[in-house]
């Protein structure tokens, strides 16, 4: 069977209210380090999304103060973007009405003693439908392999990321969203065993971000997974202060 094209999903981070890039395993109630801090608002982006035709994009709130930027980018993007951050059965119903494609929920999926709640899995995804779902494991690497994360990635779970989990979780969403927490916002390029182990798995769409710091990763991801896992670009990103990846090569890209 020939490849398929691992797709680039555009981002929005929003951090304190405005657009940033942070080193991802940094975030913490004391703030992050920055990468970027955008003089644009959130709409800004949102609207070079649609111009550019690009889905399945995502807007993450990075702790609190951040909702009236993260409806100002759903606003100006309708039906669009995606939605993450703080998600849970009170508020996913309102996001999506407000016109968010979907929702990614990641920490409400785990206890206080970060024990994964199956049954807070099938609740969302009987309030939004799964195909309005989208499920957050972002990871870190562990001795066996991959460990999802929370609470600002963290906190180690007890929820493995293999493809047991994949195959548990996929009937309540529509896709998986997979930051690699330690390589996110560095640059230095992608977990690349990790990309891989994804590609091999054949069900649902994977989006990974984490790493990526030229259109060589973009490409190395495209080889690894057999395109099967579609990326996202930050930190390198030129509309994001970063001087790896030019944007309209991305756009082009998913034109081809």
């Amino acid at each position: 069977m020939a490849d398929q094209k691992s797709l680039f999903r555009p981002c929005i981070d929003l951090h304190d209210g405005q657009v940033k890039q942070i080193v991802g395993g940094t975030l913490t109630d004391d703030g992050a380090t920055e990468n970027f801090v955008s003089n644009q608002p959130s709409s800004h982006f949102a609207k070079m999304f649609r111009q550019d035709n690009l889905t399945g994009g995502h807007v993450i709130q990075l702790g609190p103060g951040n909702q009236a930027a993260a409806e100002e980018a759903i606003k100006a993007y309708p039906k669009g973007l995606q939605i993450g951050g703080g998600i849970n059965d009170s508020n996913a119903g309102k996001w999506i009405e407000l016109g968010a494609s979907h929702v990614i929920v990641t920490s409400w999926l785990f206890n206080e003693e970060a024990k994964f709640q199956e049954q807070r899995a099938a609740a969302l995804a009987a309030i939004v439908s799964p195909k309005r779902l989208v499920i957050d494991l972002s990871c870190r690497k562990t001795d066996s392999g991959w460990t999802v994360a929370m609470n600002r990635w963290q906190t180690l779970t007890d929820l493995p990321l293999d493809h047991a989990a994949l195959d548990r979780l996929s009937p309540y969403c529509d896709e998986f969203l997979i930051h690699a927490a330690d390589v996110e916002g560095k640059c230095r390029g992608i977990d690349g065993p990790l990309v891989e182990m994804l590609g091999q798995w054949s069900g649902r769409k994977i989006v990974y971000a984490g790493g990526v710091a030229s259109m060589a990763d973009v490409e190395l991801i495209q080889k690894l997974s057999s395109g099967r896992v579609d990326v996202t670009v930050g930190s390198a990103l030129d509309i994001f202060g970063g001087n790896g990846v030019d944007y309209r090569e991305l756009v082009a890209w998913n034109q081809r």
